[in-house]
């Protein structure tokens, strides 16, 4: 969580009532949300805001985070307790991306901030992964910056594959079965963890089958975005079935 989003959050106090978390996610994104509610403890809700964003150039990447300020004051009217920016493509943009985001985001709602880059940063660091086998659904301009990101922060990436799709849309069509398959393809055992990167990709129902076949934590975008946000909101109980992220107080 970006040090300019630090503010204190009062509703970690209040249990009478539900958590609302406030999420920021492309356009094109229709898989988020399903994702996200499958693992939702109880006593938490999503909120969502949309930003545009429906292609992959460099230009769209950035052109999402144009009317953040706006759709941030929107999500401040319901009330949240926090408000996370939900693109791994964009929130890793460069090493400063997601504390820029996160700061624009909190000056503008008045409320605690985070993005996906944040999550990732510390899942990996609470599953004590240093060596990563990254899988996404992204053309490769976009895997290759999102390797220099992981670099930048002390990652070692042992392999990368992309399935070089463009938008949202196209990469929620592909099956888990496809994920499963790439997944098993580029097993390595000298891997900490496998990444599977984006938030628009349906990997949830996977994530136990493929630690248990690859002996190795799973880490997808949607996983570790709501791990950490529960955290920064006090909630720390096991979530189960989704990894061994989850399971971890």
């Amino acid at each position: 969580m970006s040090t300019h989003a630090v503010h204190e959050i009062s509703a970690v106090a209040d249990l009478a009532r539900p958590l609302k978390i406030g999420m920021l996610l492309p356009s094109s994104n229709a898989m988020a949300e399903p994702e996200i509610q499958r693992m939702l403890p109880p006593g938490v809700n999503i909120l969502t805001t949309r930003l545009k964003l429906a292609g992959s150039s460099k230009a769209a990447l950035l052109g999402m985070t144009e009317k953040i300020e706006e759709a941030s004051s929107l999500l401040a009217d319901a009330a949240v307790d926090l408000i996370v920016f939900n693109c791994t493509a964009v929130s890793t943009f460069d090493p400063s991306m997601g504390e820029q985001l996160s700061s624009r985001i909190a000056d503008a709602s008045g409320c605690p901030a985070t993005a996906t880059s944040d999550a990732l940063l510390a899942a990996f660091k609470a599953l004590r992964a240093k060596r990563i086998v990254l899988i996404t659904p992204y053309i490769e301009e976009v895997n290759l910056r999102e390797v220099e990101y992981l670099k930048h922060f002390g990652f070692e990436v042992l392999s990368q594959v992309g399935l070089g799709l463009l938008e949202g849309m196209s990469m929620a069509a592909v099956p888990p079965a496809k994920w499963l398959e790439l997944a098993r393809s580029y097993r390595d055992d000298s891997t900490d963890i496998y990444f599977l990167s984006c938030t628009a990709i349906n990997v949830s129902s996977i994530i136990d089958t493929l630690e248990a076949e690859l002996g190795r934590p799973v880490v997808t975008s949607n996983q570790a975005m709501l791990w950490h946000c529960l955290r920064l909101l006090g909630r720390t109980e096991p979530v189960h079935g989704f990894g061994k992220l989850f399971e971890m107080a």
